[in-house]
């Protein structure tokens, strides 16, 4: 069967990536992302400060859906129950779930998809360094805000400190609300969702989803309006960077691993190609299911005749 590839490009190696490389990066920018979230503690009164801000810019544009939703949340535990658990789990289980579909399903956009979202998190990490925010849920009670979490604790594996298991709250940071991550991320697989699933239902979810968890962050008092919306301003700073994060990591690879360099062909012309790659068959060997050729011979000129079959004036063969 003839091969259709253009010379000198048969050896080049087609770039894929690897689980086993994708898994630690990932767990390398999450471990960033926790650290980060620990470390970068900040003033506490700061924090409260910068909370108090938003909300007095928040009730200066009629932005301020938190109270009302708080107290829906916190009254009626058939909607603030399943908030806490959104709040506390999909966070964690839906991005990276996304993440594994678009690995194995649309690789050629996966590792576009990856670099937006791992962009996104380290600005995420630059906010909250730079600007340590109070959640509405850590204000003084005389604000009114109730940490639906603590309240109802006693349904799931929280304890009263963020959405960290029981005990370990201590070992989270929980003035890290400004931007919302949880907005951010779902965000991220909403845009996904949309523009990578076939369904309808997968159109509904990319909807839904970051609709939903809008309104989760600010009826549970984990963030305000503002803080979801920053959330979803570094989503679109990291879209925008993503092309060229993508393009300084593919010249720092250049830089650092050795070049695979493709075999040419032999295009000098010394040597014509051979499909039997050198084989020859033997003088009268007939290939098989060949087509046996017309003779060719004269009238009594065949093979293995004999004179008399010539006449009898063909002269005698000589001996």
């Amino acid at each position: 069967m003839p091969h259709t590839e253009t010379p000198g490009t048969e050896a080049v190696p087609a770039t894929r990536l690897r689980w086993w490389t994708e898994l630690p990066l990932i767990v390398l920018v999450y471990a960033c992302y926790s650290a980060g979230r620990l470390v970068v503690r900040g003033d506490v009164s700061d924090a409260v400060d910068h909370g108090l801000a938003i909300l007095r810019i928040e009730k200066a544009l009629h932005l301020n859906a938190e109270h009302p939703l708080n107290r829906l949340f916190t009254r009626e535990p058939w909607l603030g129950v399943p908030a806490d658990f959104w709040y506390a789990s999909l966070h964690y289980l839906v991005t990276p779930a996304l993440l594994v579909w678009l690995f194995r399903s649309r690789a050629v956009h996966y590792r576009a998809a990856r670099t937006w979202l791992m962009t996104s998190t380290f600005i995420g990490l630059i906010g909250f360094t730079l600007l340590p925010t109070c959640p509405p849920r850590l204000l003084d009670a005389s604000h009114g805000f109730v940490d639906t979490m603590a309240h109802y604790s006693s349904w799931g594996w929280w304890g009263g400190e963020a959405s960290a298991p029981r005990g370990l709250g201590g070992m989270t940071n929980q003035y890290a609300a400004m931007p919302s991550l949880h907005v951010g991320w779902a965000l991220w697989c909403g845009v996904i969702l949309w523009k990578y699933g076939r369904t309808r239902l997968t159109r509904a979810a990319a909807v839904v989803y970051p609709l939903v968890t809008v309104i989760v962050v600010m009826g549970t008092a984990n963030h305000y309006f503002l803080d979801a919306a920053a959330g979803a301003a570094v989503m679109g700073a990291g879209l925008l960077l993503a092309p060229a994060v993508m393009r300084g990591a593919d010249r720092a690879k250049s830089r650092l691993l050795p070049r695979v360099a493709p075999v040419a062909a032999d295009s000098s012309g010394t040597r014509s190609p051979v499909v039997s790659a050198g084989c020859q068959t033997s003088a009268g060997e007939r290939i098989p299911r060949q087509r046996q050729p017309e003779p060719r011979y004269g009238p009594g000129t065949e093979p293995g005749a004999s004179p008399s079959d010539a006449g009898e004036g063909a002269p005698a063969p000589a001996r």
